[in-house]
């Protein structure tokens, strides 16, 4: 996947996540869920020269922490 399509994935679902913190009402553990995401997404942002299997193992974690969210 290119970098420039990775970083609009990445763009996108950080507005996303910023919409739901801005317009929900969530517990702290929820923000705090959120917050942590956010955060390993933008590092992801900055992060140049990945391979396609580190890519996946970030977004892995990302989506671990988004499962924990949503149960």
């Amino acid at each position: 996947m290119s970098r420039l399509k990775r970083l609009q994935n990445i763009d996108s679902l950080l507005n996303v996540l910023t919409i739901a913190m801005n317009q929900c009402s969530l517990s702290e553990n929820d923000v705090n869920l959120l917050n942590d995401a956010i955060a390993k997404l933008n590092r992801l942002r900055i992060k140049k020269g990945l391979t396609d299997k580190q890519y996946k193992a970030e977004i892995a974690e990302i989506i671990a922490l988004l499962i924990n969210f949503f149960i």
